[in-house]
């Protein structure tokens, strides 16, 4: 066996093996590529989210799993509330949605849950199948932000509102990067997010509801698991984190009917929901000035 390891074709080998390996590690350094995704947190938990907006409030209590859904879940830091609507009009019956917040971060095998696999796992059926719908949200309180930014030049931020519905009136947001605020002529203008959505019934009953979803990784939009996994966990960035946002209706008649209600309490809650993972914008600067504690940063904002 020793004679084995002195062989001089072995010691070779092995020494090629090793040269090899350190050339792979000092390129992979040179080129600022991270293999293995670091936790980033924000300060603020997802049951900060307000529970009441101009248009919508809170109804019931913030819904618990069990440890065993919990653990299925993978993730502790979540909200799943009720909102119903405060003045549906003159004849109508007020819209009531449910609101689905998981927050992950971490590891680069994390798969997202999606309510086609979710819903399905549980007993209901896929009815008429998917569809891509853009939600319209209110871009009122939104300017451009720090026109400076040169890695993101058309940043947008919006302002939280005055009154009792926000714990920091008056303070502005940054937005997802890609929506952006600007005039008509502003062709890079987008206030929409686009939303997965997906009609089930429940077989016994015949009950319907329709569901939507869409992303929120590394401080841009996605609204599909295979998108989360390309921006959140880019080979150039040493943590990760992705936000599902999901939006339930039942008793909706389409996948419009949910759109719509997804735009008008989306459209004032994205700003507090962006106050509870991190300021990509802060992280980026963060890592090009090569200070400590880039895994650990801060909210968006106060």
């Amino acid at each position: 066996m020793k004679r084995a390891f002195l062989n001089p074709a072995f010691l070779v080998s092995l020494v090629m093996l090793v040269g090899a390996t350190a050339g792979l590690h000092a390129a992979i350094s040179a080129l600022g590529i991270y293999l293995r995704k670091l936790p980033i947190e924000a300060d603020r938990k997802m049951t900060a989210v307000p529970a009441e907006t101009a248009s919508w409030k809170q109804v019931g209590q913030d819904k618990g799993e069990v440890a065993e859904v919990e653990k299925e879940l993978g993730t502790h830091n979540y909200v799943t509330r009720d909102y119903v609507e405060k003045k549906p009009g003159e004849g109508k019956v007020a819209r009531r949605v449910e609101i689905h917040l998981p927050y992950y971060t971490g590891t680069v095998d994390t798969v997202p849950h999606v309510a086609e696999r979710c819903m399905v796992g549980g007993g209901w059926q896929i009815n008429t199948g998917s569809a891509v719908l853009p939600v319209v949200l209110d871009e009122s309180t939104w300017r451009r932000a720090e026109p400076g930014n040169t890695a993101h030049p058309y940043l947008t931020s919006a302002r939280l509102p005055n009154g009792t519905y926000s714990s920091a009136p008056g303070v502005e947001v940054h937005l997802p990067f890609d929506l952006i605020c600007g005039s008509s002529q502003d062709h890079q203008h987008r206030n929409t997010v686009d939303l997965r959505i997906t009609d089930f019934v429940e077989p016994n009953s015949g009950a319907r509801t329709f569901v939507g979803y869409f992303f929120i990784a590394n401080g841009r939009l996605a609204s599909s698991a295979e998108q989360v996994r390309t921006l959140a966990f880019d080979l150039r960035a040493d943590c990760a984190y992705y936000l599902k946002v999901q939006v339930s209706m039942y008793g909706a008649h389409s996948s419009q009917e949910l759109a719509d209600a997804a735009g008008s309490l989306l459209g004032e809650l994205l700003p507090e929901i962006m106050r509870c993972v991190p300021d990509w914008v802060e992280v980026e600067q963060r890592k090009n000035n090569n200070k400590n504690g880039f895994a650990t940063a801060a909210g968006n904002r106060p």
